[in-house]
């Protein structure tokens, strides 16, 4: 969780490094880097995902929060021509490194203690994947990680859980990405710190992809409710699966949404001048604001989008096609109340690696076992 002020892996502890900190579990340091990281009390996560490449450095703060110290993100559009091909495109792996290396610049100038670099599903489906891993790492000396749709959906689970309330039982979350959709069914714990995932489901469309194969028609009425209609069906058999619609009915089900759809859709809801993350992040919109919020980005058009504060001509292509898979949400878990979080993977990572040192800490400073004599 991240402090207020503040802009917001393994489960096991790995074992310390000759420094006494934590290894780069995801990610490869020059040595350089290594070396200066001993005594330092910042930690990093990086995401490379199918649009985005971010990049968060944080130091630990009181009650399990950070406060962050370092932050980039550059859409880099990796998985542009993905769907097509099958495979990644040379522009837009030399974008993705271009960012890359500005991240490892940065980790060069701000040595961590830890640092843990993921990538989804752009490389879970490039066939090429593994060569640009192998690229990335040779230019930049990041060694990126693949993570698994599970993964994903536990690492936005736990930068997510800060804002489940008393009163909670479940909670749906939901991430709309460039290359996938990602949903996960919460059981809520009273007194656990992490709650429990039930299940998960990663659907193959994102705002990249859909961009790509229907975003022209997504500015029609036409096109927008076909592509509803098409995310909906793939949201049928897991709802029908966990009977979440019927645990909806008994109430007690939080509906929280991680991305940049649902933060556009907060910022237009709140009418703001321009987008700033404090304002947004943690918001509960009723569902019929949200909604209205939709129409209005709907109503805009092209040249609407680009010029409004909180969409921009960067992602003017990407945010009807993520409103309509929000659309697709809603309509398959009518929940009357949307709860906006603008954090997600790297705030999970970052979480995950400062309690696994927390707990092995914690070890080394356990007295060792007293044995008398007879």
């Amino acid at each position: 969780m991240m402090t207020k002020d503040a802009h917001q892996a393994a489960d096991a502890a790995p074992a310390l490094d000759a420094c006494g900190a934590l290894p780069s579990a995801g990610a490869a340091l020059r040595p350089r880097d290594v070396a200066a990281s001993c005594g330092s009390r910042a930690y990093a996560a990086l995401d490379l995902g199918t649009n985005n490449c971010r990049l968060l450095v944080g130091t630990p703060a009181p009650g399990g929060n950070f406060r962050v110290v370092d932050s980039f993100s550059r859409i880099v559009r990796l998985g542009e021509g993905l769907g097509a091909t099958g495979n990644l495109s040379d522009a837009a792996m030399d974008r993705a490194v271009a960012a890359l290396r500005n991240c490892a610049d940065k980790l060069a100038r701000r040595p961590v203690r830890a640092l843990q670099a993921v990538t989804t599903e752009a490389c879970r489906r490039a066939g090429n994947g593994a060569a640009f891993l192998a690229r990335v790492e040779a230019e930049t000396g990041l060694r990126l990680r693949v993570i698994s749709a599970r993964e994903e959906a536990e690492l936005a689970m736990e930068s997510c859980a800060p804002l489940l309330e008393p009163g909670d039982r479940r909670a749906l979350l939901f991430d709309i990405g460039g290359g996938s959709t990602e949903i996960a069914w919460i059981r809520i714990h009273p007194g656990r710190q992490v709650p429990e995932l039930i299940g998960y489901i990663s659907v193959p469309v994102g705002v990249v992809t859909l961009s790509e194969r229907c975003g022209p028609s997504c500015f029609t009425e036409a096109g927008f409710h076909a592509v509803v209609d098409e995310v909906a069906a793939k949201l049928a058999g897991f709802d029908a699966v966990h009977c979440i619609g019927q645990e909806i009915r008994a109430g007690g089900v939080r509906l929280m949404g991680t991305s940049g759809t649902v933060t556009t859709l907060a910022g237009v809801a709140m009418a703001l001048p321009r987008y700033r993350r404090p304002l947004v992040d943690g918001q509960t919109l009723e569902a019929c604001v949200a909604d209205q919020a939709l129409g209005d980005l709907f109503a805009l058009g092209r040249d609407g989008l680009a010029a409004h504060p909180c969409v921009g001509p960067d992602r003017v292509d990407f945010v009807l096609p993520g409103c309509a898979v929000y659309a697709a949400i809603r309509r398959v878990w009518p929940v009357p109340r949307l709860t906006v979080a603008d954090r997600g993977l790297r705030e999970g990572i970052l979480l995950r690696l400062m309690r696994a040192d927390r707990l092995v800490g914690a070890r080394r400073a356990a007295p060792r076992g007293w044995h008398g004599t007879a």
